[in-house]
C-alpha cells in the first residue's frame, strides 16, 4: 500500500442521535481513512443514523501535511474545529511540527455577548459584586481554554471583559469618568491574569507506574 500521508483526520457527527457525537479519528494512510468512513456510514445506517454532511470531512493534517501539500502545489494544511478549539498545523521556534489549539472566535464572541447582556442586568450592583461574578466568568473560561499555544486568546478574552465592564460602569455614572488607569486597577484586583494552566498532551499522558 502506497504511503500517502502521515496523518489524516475524519471528523464525523451523528445528527440523529439525542446528543450529537463528535469524533476525530487519525490515520496514516488516506485509503484507511476512506475505508473507515465508508464502514462508519454503513454501520450507522443500520440504526437509521447518519453522518452530518457538513461536518464530516477528510482533512490532510499532521507532521508531513505541509510538505506533502507543497509538493502537489497546494496551500497550507486545512484547519478544523473540535470541542471549542480550532486545530492548526504549525511549527515551533526550532522548526519542528507543532499542533496549535486556538479558541474558536465564534464561540468567544458568543460568550462575550452573553457576558455583556448579563452585565447590563448587573449594572447597579456594587463593584465588588460585579467583580466577584466576572472573576468566576474569567476563571471558568481559563480553566478550559488555558492550553499551550492559546495564550493570545486568553489575553483577548480578558481584555474584552475589561472593555465591557468599563462600558457598564461608565453608563451608570457618566458624571465621573472612569479612567483607564482606574479600570486597569479594578481589573487587576478582581480578574485573574492570563496564564497557561494545562500541560502539553505528552506531559499530561506520561503516566509512570511503580515497579
Amino acid at each position: 500500500m502506497r504511503r500517502e500521508s502521515h496523518v489524516r483526520f475524519c471528523e464525523s457527527v451523528g445528527v440523529k442521535l439525542p446528543h450529537a457525537t463528535h469524533l476525530v479519528v487519525g490515520f496514516e494512510h488516506e485509503s484507511d481513512a476512506r475505508r473507515f468512513w465508508d464502514a462508519m456510514r454503513e454501520r450507522l445506517q443500520k440504526f437509521s443514523l447518519s453522518l452530518h454532511p457538513d461536518k464530516t470531512r477528510l482533512v490532510e493534517f499532521g507532521r508531513f501535511a505541509a510538505a506533502n501539500r507543497s509538493r502537489r502545489g497546494l496551500g497550507k494544511p486545512e484547519t478544523f474545529a473540535f470541542l471549542g478549539f480550532t486545530l492548526v498545523c504549525s511549527k515551533s521556534r526550532r522548526g519542528r511540527f507543532l499542533l496549535k489549539r486556538r479558541s474558536r472566535r465564534d464561540r468567544m464572541k458568543a460568550k462575550l455577548k452573553d457576558v455583556s447582556n448579563e452585565l447590563r442586568h448587573r449594572m447597579h450592583q456594587s463593584i465588588p459584586e460585579q467583580g466577584k461574578w466576572l472573576k468566576q466568568v474569567v476563571t471558568g473560561y481559563f480553566a478550559y481554554h488555558a492550553v499551550p499555544t492559546n495564550s493570545a486568546a486568553l489575553v483577548t478574552f480578558r481584555d474584552e471583559i475589561i472593555v465591557r465592564w468599563r462600558r457598564v460602569l461608565h453608563r451608570r455614572s457618566q458624571k465621573s469618568a472612569l479612567t483607564w488607569a482606574r479600570m486597569t486597577k479594578l481589573a487587576d484586583d478582581w480578574l485573574p491574569k492570563p496564564r497557561i494552566l494545562h500541560l502539553w498532551p505528552n506531559q499530561r499522558f506520561a503516566v509512570k507506574h511503580p515497579r
